[in-house]
């Protein structure tokens, strides 16, 4: 059986003194609690013949109900996580209207066991984060990503 695979866009922008990237805190009540490892970048599962740029670009529209910027992607490569999903990213640089973040959503039972489906958002918070802050809070699998965009920025100056 092939691994499942996602794809995913991580936004970044240049304020004063620094970068910071977007990342979102996942949804449901597994993840109501905690900080540390339960922040990701907008990411979402894909077939063939989607294209995972395209995934990508559909999932930060689904996930955060904003759409993403426009500008050069830069490809951040994949990584395999804990639970064996393939993930794929790209960095785009640009800015994000937070005040109109309106996350998709899923179902699932909870309590587990109840029969009773709950909807949940897919990520229940969205915010920017310096490269500190954000391998604290990413989830480990993906802190490749964060060291992929540093060395391309040190490179590209």
């Amino acid at each position: 059986m092939a691994a499942r695979r996602s794809a995913g866009l991580m936004v970044y922008r240049r304020p004063a003194g620094g970068v910071e990237v977007l990342l979102g805190h996942m949804g449901g009540p597994f993840w109501a609690r905690r900080e540390a490892g339960a922040w990701t970048v907008p990411k979402g599962e894909y077939e063939a013949p989607e294209e995972a740029w395209e995934a990508a670009r559909r999932e930060f529209r689904e996930e955060l109900g904003l759409e993403p910027p426009g500008g050069a992607p830069v490809p951040l490569g994949s990584v395999r996580q804990r639970g064996g999903k393939v993930v794929e990213a790209w960095a785009v640089e640009g800015e994000v209207d937070l005040a109109a973040f309106a996350p998709g959503t899923f179902e699932m039972e909870w309590p587990r066991g109840s029969g009773v489906l709950r909807a949940f958002p897919e990520l229940d918070r969205v915010s920017w984060h310096g490269w500190d802050s954000a391998r604290a809070l990413l989830v480990s699998g993906q802190h490749a990503f964060l060291d992929r965009l540093a060395e391309h920025l040190a490179q590209s100056g």
